[in-house]
């Protein structure tokens, strides 16, 4: 235990804390396919800011989808699952390059609005006709990704676009689960050459990617036929109690 806390630099109740929100972000992640970023980047900015909570987020992320990916692949639409991820390619060096440049302070509020932002159009079913063409496609995978970038939620722009198609529930969930998988490539290549990827945050990585399967485990037996038309509105409720939550507190 004294090992952990002194490679992380982080006290053990800090540890415990993140330990517990990884866990419910996992479940988050394997019920809806997506939001584990945005439910730890919600919480968990009181612990540590956005800089070194995204490398971090990395290490999450692949973890939940070695347990999703393979039915990802059989119900994926993967030609907007590539579009999506060109777009963000060329997006999230920018989000990298404002979250290096703005307090951390600002970060925070920042990520927190996007989280807010993003769950409240949803929860609303805002459908913007323009996101169904072609250049919607590349412009969503654009602005994920500076705001994964800047704040680990590009899943939740994926989602709204997806929202603009008539795609059942089953391949939405399986095209941002593909979307996530193919552009944790991209993105490992610019936490490097921005070197986000230090010993304390791969140790980070690595110990909370435990409790993050264990989530995902739970959430995807939680995804059954029935539950289907509730996971959405449960997850983005859930996120912007957080976000909202976190903004006041940062307020105040």
């Amino acid at each position: 235990m004294n090992a952990l806390v002194e490679i992380t630099g982080l006290p053990m109740l800090h540890l415990v804390l993140l330990g517990l929100i990884t866990f419910v972000a996992g479940v988050v992640r394997g019920f809806s396919g997506f939001a584990l970023s945005a439910v730890v980047m919600a919480t968990a900015l009181f612990i540590l800011p956005p800089v070194k909570l995204i490398p971090i987020l990395w290490f999450l992320e692949f973890s939940a989808n070695i347990l999703m990916v393979r039915n990802g692949i059989k119900e994926a639409n993967m030609t907007v699952v590539m579009g999506l991820v060109i777009g963000s390619i060329l997006g999230y060096p920018i989000g990298l390059s404002l979250t290096h440049s703005l307090p951390v302070e600002t970060s925070k509020l920042v990520a927190l609005c996007i989280v807010l932002t993003l769950a409240f159009t949803q929860i609303l079913r805002v459908r913007l006709a323009f996101l169904a063409t072609l250049p919607g496609l590349y412009g969503a995978g654009l602005i994920s990704g500076v705001v994964s970038g800047l704040a680990s939620v590009g899943g939740m722009v994926v989602a709204l676009y997806v929202l603009a198609s008539t795609a059942p529930a089953r391949e939405m969930r399986a095209s941002l689960v593909m979307y996530l998988t193919v552009s944790l490539i991209s993105s490992l290549v610019f936490l490097i050459s921005y070197g986000m990827m230090d010993r304390a945050t791969i140790a980070l990585g690595l110990l909370f990617s435990l409790p993050t399967m264990l989530g995902v485990a739970v959430g995807k037996q939680m995804f059954s036929p029935r539950l289907e038309p509730y996971y959405r509105p449960f997850c983005l409720s859930l996120l912007m109690v957080l976000a909202g939550t976190g903004i006041l507190r940062l307020a105040t």
